[in-house]
């Protein structure tokens, strides 16, 4: 009976041993989920800002658009106008012709 003894004392003791393990696992895994979470949360806002600084690049290298290259022949034409009434105000002698590019 002095065997069963020494078992019922080392029970007691293994038990607590295993709980404390698997409490610790828990704590363990439960952390590193809440670090996970923060460094997804984090990638997430680099890729944002990453995908934000591409839209940025891809403008500037992007062809105009017929509406913005419509309304730069709108403004060429407005000049042209504007320099040619200054050049009539100049005077027949200081007017200088410059051919035009066919459009």
């Amino acid at each position: 009976m002095a065997g069963d003894k020494q078992d019922d004392e080392r029970s007691p003791g293994r038990a607590d041993a295993v709980r404390s393990a698997a409490v610790q696992a828990f704590e363990a895994a439960a952390g590193q989920a809440g670090l996970t979470r923060e460094r997804a949360a984090d990638l997430a806002d680099e890729l944002a800002q990453a995908a934000g600084r591409i839209r940025g690049a891809l403008d500037d290298v992007r062809p105009a658009t017929a509406d913005e290259v419509r309304a730069l022949r709108e403004q060429l034409r407005a000049l042209e106008v504007r320099v040619a009434k200054l050049e009539t105000a100049a005077g027949p002698g200081r007017r200088r012709r410059v051919p035009r590019p066919p459009a």
